[in-house]
């Protein structure tokens, strides 16, 4: 079965920056696009970057763009997510996600597998 487990995250000072990663198993990894979201205590989830299957195209929240980076390894299986310059508003769980159609997409409700997810925590 398909599993995405992500790693990396934990608590940093404002300004700093972490950088998350998402191993995927049982898929064909290099046939999927792959996205990361994010949800806050008390807040609907959204949506952070999406890579397509070669990662020629990336595609970036307003809130985080020029901040995060999304990349992906497919050889490795393996998605990731530098993220710089991190804000208390960046807080939060992050998943990492796939589905079933071989395009990306910027809405969760079209992701058909995710992982269990991340805390990233931002002091200031």
């Amino acid at each position: 079965q398909v599993q995405l487990v992500e790693s990396g995250g934990g608590s940093v000072q404002a300004g700093g920056s972490l950088r998350l990663s998402c191993a995927a198993s049982g898929l064909a990894f290099s046939n999927k696009a792959m996205g990361w979201f994010r949800q806050a205590p008390g807040k609907e989830r959204e949506f952070v970057a999406a890579i397509t299957r070669s990662g020629g195209l990336t595609y970036y929240a307003a809130s985080v763009k020029g901040r995060f980076t999304i990349s992906r390894d497919n050889a490795e299986n393996t998605v990731y997510l530098q993220m710089n310059s991190l804000r208390p508003e960046d807080t939060a769980v992050y998943y990492c996600a796939t589905r079933r159609g071989v395009y990306h997409s910027i809405q969760g409700n079209d992701y058909d597998y995710w992982g269990q997810g991340t805390q990233v925590t931002v002091s200031s």
